[in-house]
């Protein structure tokens, strides 16, 4: 269903809920609101895909749980067909798992469905201007994510939990067969660890790999000033 009007310099607002009353809803509240433009609903998926190509909206006002094709599913498809069209998510669902996927598929905002009007009209301006919005509880996860996808990006993420236990002994001054026998572990498998670190790290000495692990706080053990 599409809603016409003249208007033009306004931001144009597909809402996507499978059920009916909320997307009643939602253009009942934000109807007073001159700088924002209804161009159509959808009821599912498919329709969003369909309607996103006809009306070429701003901004899609989204929930994530539809039957058929969902609210993630939608945002990978307007991301890689429609990238010119934003997507807002509007939803109850608050876990981490949830709000991380749909953040991953290309969602630009996040807002919970019981957040007051004003800040769901604040969040479809901050997306139009092609600014992130998240509200709540949901922008801890995002910032949380944020950061640990920048710890991920440092070499020390590399390495398994195992090789974190390898290197640490490695700049305390074992040996492989101490190693070995301080983690029950095969000392061919332990030279494979070192190897392995070696090449993730790509230092390829004990003194390297005691100054990196030191540095990493993988070792508790303090570098030596130079004489």
């Amino acid at each position: 269903m599409s809603f016409m009007s003249t208007t033009k310099k306004k931001i144009k607002v597909l809402i996507v809920d499978d059920h009916p009353v909320v997307r009643k809803g939602l253009m009942s509240c934000l109807a007073s609101k001159d700088h924002l433009k209804f161009v159509g609903e959808a009821g599912n998926g498919i329709e969003a895909i369909k309607l996103v190509k006809e009306l070429s909206p701003d901004i899609v006002l989204m929930d994530v749980s539809m039957p058929g094709m969902d609210g993630l599913e939608v945002t990978e498809a307007l991301k890689r067909d429609s990238p010119q069209t934003k997507v807002l998510i509007l939803s109850m669902e608050s876990g981490r798992g949830p709000v991380l996927r749909i953040i991953k598929a290309g969602a630009r905002g996040y807002v919970l469905k019981d957040a007051p009007t004003d800040e769901l009209v604040k969040a479809i301006e901050t997306v139009h201007a092609g600014e992130a919005y998240f509200s709540g509880q949901v922008a801890q996860i995002a910032l949380n994510q944020y950061v640990s996808d920048a710890d991920d990006s440092k070499p020390a993420a590399k390495l398994s939990e195992r090789e974190r236990e390898v290197l640490a002994l490695i700049a305390e001054g074992k040996s492989n067969k101490e190693i070995s026998m301080h983690l029950g572990i095969g000392v061919r498998t332990t030279e494979t660890h070192r190897e392995r670190i070696m090449r993730k790290l790509d230092v390829h000495s004990v003194a390297g790999l005691t100054k990196f692990a030191i540095a990493n706080g993988i070792s508790s053990l303090e570098e030596k000033p130079k004489s």
